[in-house]
Protein backbone atom coordinates (compact mmCIF):
# COMPACT_ATOMS: atom_id res chain seq x y z
CA UNK A 1 0.00 0.00 0.00
CA UNK A 2 1.58 3.35 -1.02
CA UNK A 3 1.06 6.28 1.15
CA UNK A 4 -1.61 8.18 0.32
CA UNK A 5 0.73 11.61 0.62
CA UNK A 6 2.71 10.12 -1.84
CA UNK A 7 0.06 9.24 -4.66
CA UNK A 8 -1.14 13.22 -4.73
CA UNK A 9 2.37 13.85 -5.62
CA UNK A 10 1.67 12.72 -8.86
CA UNK A 11 4.97 11.54 -9.84
CA UNK A 12 6.12 9.08 -12.46
CA UNK A 13 8.41 6.12 -11.57
CA UNK A 14 11.10 7.61 -13.26
CA UNK A 15 11.45 10.78 -11.23
CA UNK A 16 14.86 11.50 -9.71
CA UNK A 17 14.97 11.84 -5.58
CA UNK A 18 15.37 15.95 -6.53
CA UNK A 19 12.06 15.87 -7.95
CA UNK A 20 10.40 13.98 -5.21
CA UNK A 21 11.77 16.57 -2.85
CA UNK A 22 10.62 19.34 -5.19
CA UNK A 23 7.22 18.27 -4.88
CA UNK A 24 7.56 16.92 -1.43
CA UNK A 25 8.01 20.65 -0.40
CA UNK A 26 5.72 22.38 -2.73
CA UNK A 27 3.02 19.92 -1.34
CA UNK A 28 2.93 21.93 1.74
CA UNK A 29 1.50 25.28 2.56
CA UNK A 30 3.93 28.48 2.71
CA UNK A 31 2.56 28.51 6.67
CA UNK A 32 3.66 25.00 7.35
CA UNK A 33 6.95 25.51 6.07
CA UNK A 34 7.66 28.68 7.77
CA UNK A 35 7.21 27.71 11.33
CA UNK A 36 10.57 26.28 12.72
CA UNK A 37 9.08 24.08 15.58
CA UNK A 38 7.87 21.94 12.38
CA UNK A 39 11.04 21.15 11.13
CA UNK A 40 11.77 17.71 12.41
CA UNK A 41 7.90 16.95 10.84
CA UNK A 42 8.82 18.37 7.45
CA UNK A 43 12.17 16.49 7.80
CA UNK A 44 10.36 13.21 8.46
CA UNK A 45 7.70 13.46 5.48
CA UNK A 46 10.36 14.40 3.70
CA UNK A 47 11.92 11.11 3.97
CA UNK A 48 8.77 9.46 3.87
CA UNK A 49 8.20 10.64 0.78
CA UNK A 50 11.88 9.48 -0.27
CA UNK A 51 11.07 6.05 1.02
CA UNK A 52 7.88 5.42 -0.74
CA UNK A 53 8.93 6.58 -4.10
CA UNK A 54 12.50 4.06 -3.41
CA UNK A 55 9.66 1.28 -3.15
CA UNK A 56 7.45 2.32 -5.62
CA UNK A 57 10.75 2.23 -7.71
CA UNK A 58 12.06 -1.36 -6.95
CA UNK A 59 8.25 -2.84 -6.83
CA UNK A 60 8.33 -1.52 -10.40
CA UNK A 61 11.99 -3.01 -11.57
CA UNK A 62 11.08 -6.34 -9.80
CA UNK A 63 11.73 -9.42 -12.94
CA UNK A 64 8.08 -10.85 -13.68
CA UNK A 65 9.29 -14.10 -15.34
Amino acid sequence: MTDPAYRRLGLPVTASPFAVLRAAVRALHADTRAVRSFRMARKRFYRQMLCAHAARQAADNKPTG
